[in-house]
């Protein structure tokens, strides 16, 4: 409720702003998957490292229509976080400002619909930088990839009670992990997750 309420709140401010159009219905036939590689888990504090989109039209990833962002040095970059993305310091070097890969993140989502892998988490990431920078969230309707699998999960082994984890999924999808830990790969694998998942009850043999 209040997040309907929030969002309601934002569209009035943003009617005739930049981006009012952002919450506009969307009328088309693709979706976005997005994926962020942040320096830490807690949303409060963690900062962006990268920020990844690719389309999805129909049955298709448009692996050649995709945003892939790697953004300035945040302060909180540890040994810890470059383990997992592999993204040093030296690598950030040339990377875009927090307001600069947002608004190239907006023009390219557009209102799409979002396709996320544990997609709280990357929103929660994204609206901290946009609603003091923007004054909104992120408005797009979304599916959350990991919520879905669980839920096919349960109609077909109601006894089973899973906690999905990205690399097993894939595999046991037969969907290939495409740069593991990369925005623009965890983005592409997420897609192609979404996609397999769409099919439905077929999948029920090898969910397990």
């Amino acid at each position: 409720m209040l997040k309907a309420l929030r969002r309601a709140a934002d569209r009035r401010r943003q009617a005739h702003g930049d981006y009012g159009w952002l919450f506009s219905p969307y009328t088309g036939d693709e979706m976005v998957a997005i994926d962020c590689e942040t320096t830490g888990l807690d949303t409060r504090h963690a900062e962006l490292v990268s920020l990844a989109a690719v389309r999805i039209r129909g049955d298709r990833v448009l692996t050649s229509d995709s945003l892939d962002l790697r953004l300035a040095r945040p302060a909180s970059l540890s040994g810890d976080s470059i383990r997992i993305h592999g993204l040093r310091g030296i690598d950030l070097v040339d990377g875009a400002g927090v307001k600069e890969a947002l608004e190239q993140f907006l023009d390219f989502v557009g209102n799409r619909p979002l396709v996320g892998w544990c997609l709280d988490f990357d929103l929660a990431m994204l609206n901290r930088y946009l609603r003091p920078l923007f004054g909104f969230d992120l408005p797009n309707a979304g599916i959350d990839v990991a919520q879905t699998y669980q839920r096919q999960l349960r109609r077909s082994h109601p006894e089973l009670d899973v906690r999905p984890r990205f690399e097993q999924v894939a595999e046991r999808l037969g969907v290939p992990v495409m740069g593991r830990h990369t925005a623009l790969g965890d983005a592409v694998t997420t897609a192609l997750i979404h996609l397999r998942l769409a099919r439905g009850p077929m999948l029920a043999e090898r969910l397990c």
